[in-house]
């Protein structure tokens, strides 16, 4: 399984945002539209992502709800087949939801940058600071934050839920 360090916020100015990021970032953007389809999953969180280029794969992911820099870890199988795969999995599992994004992708040292528009929620960026076999969580926490500091991401705007946990909450404030 592969392993990172994530945090997840809500962003005002995108636009500002993006900037800052530019500045930093070794690549990027790449862009992506990319449609998740969550399945009921007694651990973690099983999802069928399907983007924009054609490619598709399935993600299981397990990581804990918190603010702070958190680990997480996933594995991706490649899904030539999503249509299938996604009724396959409808039938055995039942969907749980869906979550609809436009995705800026950046590469900063060891860290995806995603600059997120998702439907029915607002913006927000992501960071995922990947881990190698070896990696040590603390390294991957101490870069998170130093990327915070760095793009301005204010830590009150960190997000525990993933999209689809917002999504399904009709007690989370989704401004």
């Amino acid at each position: 399984m592969g392993r990172n360090v994530e945090i997840k916020a809500r962003v005002d100015d995108l636009e500002a945002l993006r900037k800052r990021v530019e500045g930093l970032a070794d690549s990027g953007p790449s862009r992506v539209v990319q449609k998740d389809t969550f399945f009921h999953s007694r651990r973690g969180r099983l999802k069928l992502r399907e983007m924009s280029d054609g490619v598709a794969e399935l993600i299981y992911y397990a990581r804990a709800d918190a603010t702070e820099p958190k680990e997480s870890s996933y594995l991706k199988v490649p899904c030539p087949q999503p249509e299938e795969i996604r009724q396959a999995l409808a039938s055995a599992l039942g969907i749980r939801g869906q979550v609809r994004k436009q995705r800026r992708i950046y590469l900063c040292g060891p860290t995806r940058i995603h600059l997120d528009s998702v439907e029915g929620l607002g913006e927000f960026v992501e960071l995922e600071v990947v881990l190698s076999a070896e990696g040590r969580i603390e390294d991957g926490i101490t870069v998170a934050h130093s990327l915070m500091a760095r793009l301005g991401i204010d830590p009150d705007d960190l997000v525990e839920e993933s999209y689809i946990d917002l999504i399904e909450d009709p007690n989370v404030s989704i401004s």
